[in-house]
């Protein structure tokens, strides 16, 4: 038997698949101005996995303080609602997400999320590259 096959059996004898309900999401988790983050799958949890996932909701109207997430990737499917996201050095780009998109937050990169609908919130399903919650919060005035 090769090493990889070796592998692969004693992953497969060892593995179990988790299932993390809504009612066990965690707002315990790095959190963000005008913004609910729920971790799903997180270093902190009980799972074991090398990433972080859970979902993002953005109240009407309302919008997010400026942040960036460290040296982790975010991956995002907007699952309800629309947003404007802004980035840059300066906050001098933006784009809007709607329900079905994918968005990519690389590394590192300062933005800012927008609901501009008075009447409907927004809520992202999130996945990042590490397991635990990385935000560093900008001060508001961070792009002049």
């Amino acid at each position: 038997m090769s090493n990889s096959t070796l592998n692969e059996t004693v992953i497969a004898e060892s593995a179990s698949i988790t299932v993390v309900r809504p009612s066990e999401f965690s707002a315990e988790t790095s959190q963000t101005s005008g913004s609910l983050r729920l971790a799903a799958i997180s270093g902190s949890l009980s799972e074991q996995s090398g990433m972080w996932a859970g979902t993002f909701l953005v109240e009407p109207g309302a919008r997010t303080g400026i942040h960036h997430h460290g040296r982790q990737h975010t991956v995002v499917y907007v699952l309800e609602g629309e947003s404007e996201v802004r980035w840059g050095l300066r906050g001098e780009h933006t784009t809007v997400v709607r329900a079905g998109d994918f968005l990519h937050v690389p590394a590192w990169l300062p933005h800012q999320e927008l609901n501009p609908s008075v009447t409907a919130s927004f809520r992202w399903v999130v996945v990042r590259s590490t397991p635990e919650p990385i935000v560093v919060n900008l001060p508001d005035n961070y792009w002049g």
